[in-house]
């Protein structure tokens, strides 16, 4: 592979007009948002589309353009993320992430962070885990060598998608990446033989956590593992409410009623100190929607 130059070790003209260059696109993005936040979302996307054909363009300052697109994904995500509005709309975010990585094939973080923006649930993120495989794919055709986005395409199809089999397949292509970590080898064993328990998930994510090369990963790691502490909770109080029911007769319709009859000490909160909530005609219990840990992953993991 050639070695990229860095605009830094450009000539100075160069340099001088790719530096303009970002500042009229920063100077531009504000202004557009400031003055159309309101458009339609297909008039928001203020950069060129294509990746190939900007690639060209770019005067091979490609590595540079790369971080401004990465730099828009960020803001697209989080921005979106913030928003108050009732309908939260992630469209742009998977062009983005596809222009940064094909303007710079090799650029690490937005492979790996990127796969996570995009396999988040609605309304934290689009819920789409087929663009994040689509772009840890794209990121082993260029570095086959990283094992990493081997083990991150198997945690989408584990956690997200729940098929098994195909994780412990991604785990195994992991393991066979020279340099990979030895433990993936038994993580594709012990996905196949309690996959979907929530024992085995804790595993995953507390490997994933020990592993971790950065603190984004590591604290989205450790908000998982908070996650099924939270399922642990609400299994002890489905517990109380099935109590309740072979006491009266009916559902709880409160934390009050639980709590007079005995079945709870007090008002029950998750982990991060928001209060569960109980549905008063369906009796379900959940997190709240304002919790930082709402959406939980689910009953599809079971307790083992």
């Amino acid at each position: 592979m050639t070695s990229r130059t860095h605009w830094w070790e450009r000539p100075a003209p160069f340099a001088v007009a790719m530096v303009t260059l970002v500042a009229v696109f920063a100077t531009s993005a504000e202004v557009r948002d400031r003055v159309y936040a309101g458009s339609r979302v297909e008039t928001r996307l203020l950069y060129i589309q294509d990746g190939e054909v900007l690639t060209r363009m770019a005067l091979s300052f490609d590595v540079l353009l790369a971080d401004v697109y990465w730099i828009r994904a960020l803001q697209h995500y989080g921005g979106t993320k913030r928003s108050e509005d009732g309908e939260k709309r992630y469209d742009l975010l998977g062009p983005l992430l596809d222009i940064a990585t094909t303007l710079d094939p090799r650029f690490n973080a937005v492979y790996r962070f990127g796969a996570i923006f995009l396999t988040e649930g609605y309304p934290n993120g689009p819920g789409q885990p087929d663009l994040a495989i689509a772009l840890l794919q794209k990121g082993i055709e260029e570095m086959p060598d990283k094992w990493e986005y081997y083990m991150d395409i198997g945690f989408i199809y584990y956690w997200w998608l729940q098929d098994y089999d195909t994780a412990a397949a991604w785990f195994e292509k992991a393991a066979d990446v020279p340099g990979a970590s030895w433990w993936l080898r038994s993580l594709a064993a012990n996905t196949l033989a309690t996959g979907g328990s929530r024992a085995s998930s804790r595993r995953l994510w507390q490997q994933m956590y020990d592993t971790a090369d950065n603190d984004w990963i590591r604290n989205e790691s450790a908000r998982r593992l908070t996650q099924l502490r939270a399922l642990d909770d609400i299994d002890e109080l489905i517990g109380a409410a099935q109590r309740f029911i072979a006491q009266s007769g009916r559902p709880p319709r409160s934390w009050e009623e639980l709590i007079e009859a005995g079945l709870l000490a007090g008002f029950p909160v998750d982990p991060t100190g928001r209060p569960y909530v109980i549905d008063g005609t369906s009796g379900t219990i959940n997190v709240s929607s304002d919790s930082e840990l709402f959406p939980l992953p689910g009953e599809t993991l079971p307790p083992s």
